[in-house]
């Protein structure tokens, strides 16, 4: 039988089964089994095909009497959005995913990427990670709200949205063409965290900021000829010295999320040695030796510092006797927030400093410049409170995400954005992206248990 076909129809069952038992399964169980269908529907972008997604959510939705609708300019592409009516005493709230997933390589996978597998307690399958296991989360607690009829105060919508992996087209066309459809004081989105450290503290990661990924071309030119005879004007030579400057020092700028969230790790034992760099990382004169002493200790907490670049491809000469014409690099370069594409390709450029080596943008989303989300905000407030009384340890503070979502269009609108940390990271680490991605049964539940809490906190307190 056709794998699409299978999956659909045992999702028909499902569905079936549970409208006529009055569906009395707990959130958590019933975001395992939207899991483990979504999973099974191959979104991988390109092309994305998001719409068989966004059916099979108005499918569940329409059973449970959930208004909701597909939206978007390409059928193939669709958007889902559903909406629980409150009140109206206080501005809606936005649950978001995406729809789409990387693509995965077969060869690299003990079992079919699509199959949604389950073995160890674990739920295996590209999407498991990043972001179908959010998705499934958001959807199992509108219906749980449903279920219960619980009183809002405010609107719940759950938007899941297509192409967020390649271009961001989804998000750009509904803040274009559909804004009042998604419109809300603040978004619960992808990209928290939940850490385990070595002194026992559970720390439960708020994003309340993401760094930009900006790509930049460079390309060095020379005179060509051959390479018996070497030339001053070697366009290979030109661009390796290239890379080495644009991978040199880049400003160190905190900024209201990296402040705290150094303060906070700076209290905790493993991260002692952290407390007395926190002035001098504020400290112009100083500035400099606090943050290689920060990078030599941990590398990650310094790309929060900066804009972080990184040479990722080459590209020169079609012989090894032949000096090449051209030679070329692409850059990977994550800006951060408050910074502008400009901003940051100017400053490349001026360390280049070399006219025969050209820096250009390369096409990619135009992710808008932003100030973090508030950390003051009622939704942040609320949220803080449940993830504190989480666990016994629990610590809850906000970070920058050096990834991307497209979080940083909605925050242009003027919403906040949060990346809500539901799921704990194996030994720290997150699959997304990676081959055999999974996650943990126990994990899916208790995050979706955790979500139902804080969504309660902000419209039904």
């Amino acid at each position: 039988m056709n794998p699409l076909l299978k999956q659909l129809l045992a999702s028909l069952l499902f569905l079936a089964t549970a409208f006529a038992a009055g569906d009395e399964m707990s959130p958590g169980t019933r975001a395992r089994q939207f899991l483990t269908d979504l999973i099974q529907i191959d979104t991988t972008n390109p092309p994305g095909n998001e719409t068989r997604v966004a059916e099979y959510l108005k499918q569940v939705a329409d059973r449970y009497g959930i208004p909701c609708e597909l939206v978007g300019n390409d059928p193939a592409r669709l958007n889902f959005v559903a909406r629980l009516a409150g009140s109206g005493a206080e501005k809606p709230l936005l649950l978001m995913a995406h729809e789409d997933v990387v693509p995965a390589d077969r060869k690299q996978w003990t079992s079919y990427p699509f199959s949604a597998d389950e073995r160890d307690g674990y739920i295996y399958g590209r999407g498991a990670d990043d972001t179908k296991n959010l998705l499934a989360a958001e959807m199992s607690v509108l219906i749980e709200l449903k279920q219960q009829g619980i009183a809002l105060n405010r609107d719940i919508i759950l938007l899941s949205e297509a192409d967020e992996e390649a271009g961001s087209t989804g998000i750009q066309w509904l803040i274009a063409n559909a804004y009042g459809k998604i419109g809300a004081t603040a978004a619960l989105n992808e990209s928290g965290t939940i850490l385990e450290t070595d002194s026992g503290a559970r720390l439960f990661e708020v994003q309340t900021a993401e760094k930009i990924p900006t790509r930049i071309t460079l390309t060095a030119h020379g005179m060509a000829g051959h390479a018996a005879l070497p030339r001053p004007d070697n366009a290979i030579v030109h661009l390796a010295r290239a890379i080495l400057a644009v991978t040199g020092e880049q400003p160190v700028r905190l900024n209201a999320t990296t402040r705290r969230n150094l303060a906070v790790l700076a209290r905790l034992p493993e991260y002692a040695w952290l407390a007395p760099l926190l002035p001098d990382l504020e400290n112009p004169a100083r500035q400099a030796q606090a943050e290689a002493q920060l990078r030599a200790r941990d590398a990650e907490l310094d790309a929060g510092l900066h804009t972080t670049v990184s040479p990722t491809m080459l590209s020169a000469g079609v012989k090894i006797n032949v000096i090449p014409n051209t030679a070329e690099a692409q850059i990977d370069v994550r800006r951060l927030p408050d910074e502008s594409r400009d901003e940051v390709l100017a400053r490349l450029r001026k360390m280049v400093n070399d006219p025969a080596v050209d820096a250009e943008l390369t096409g990619v989303q135009d992710m808008p410049a932003t100030q973090p989300s508030s950390m003051e905000s009622p939704v942040y407030r609320a949220m803080e409170r449940v993830l504190a009384t989480s666990s016994p340890r629990a610590i809850v503070v906000p970070f920058m995400s050096r990834g991307a979502t497209d979080g940083a269009f909605l925050r242009a609108k003027g919403m906040d954005v949060y990346g809500v940390p539901l799921f704990p990271h194996e030994h720290g680490a997150s699959r997304a992206h990676g081959n055999d991605e999974r996650i943990s049964v126990t994990d899916l539940i208790n995050g979706t248990g955790l979500l139902m809490r804080i969504v309660m906190t902000v419209a039904a307190p």
